[in-house]
């Protein structure tokens, strides 16, 4: 297993096979896919020994104050192996984002104490997310 941070096209590509298989992202188009890989400041993917992509996670960021954790997602073949945590790991260890104040992400509720082992909480002072749908 290995851990890149470099996105070809055909890399690109692979990320789309991702999320085709995940309810929360199987309506992406390839389109919108290529923009938000090459859109997103840091990327992060697990290739497996026959050079398939089979893990990923990207992150947005100002590399000062904050940076968002997005769309970590593992192939259904490599899940409950550790995968998702070496992702989060190389994410968090990058460094691009050792100087980042706040990391944050969010997630299912049954999702949360995924993410805790991570050391992320809850617990963010009483602010709430608020969303505006673009029609």
């Amino acid at each position: 297993m290995e851990i890149i941070d470099t996105f070809t096209d055909e890399r690109i590509a692979q990320v789309h096979e991702l999320y085709s298989q995940a309810w929360w992202a199987k309506e992406r188009t390839l389109d919108q896919t290529i923009n938000c890989v090459k859109g997103s400041q840091l990327c992060v993917g697990a290739v497996d020994d026959d050079n398939n992509l089979v893990g990923f996670g990207r992150v947005l960021s100002d590399f000062t104050f904050k940076a968002i954790i997005f769309d970590v997602i593992v192939c259904s073949s490599q899940r409950r192996c550790g995968l998702g945590g070496k992702l989060m790991s190389a994410i968090q260890n990058h460094d691009d984002l050792k100087n980042i104040k706040h990391v944050e992400l969010y997630c299912l509720p049954e999702m949360e104490a995924y993410y805790e082992q991570f050391g992320f909480s809850t617990e963010v002072g009483g602010i709430h997310l608020m969303r505006k749908t673009n029609e």
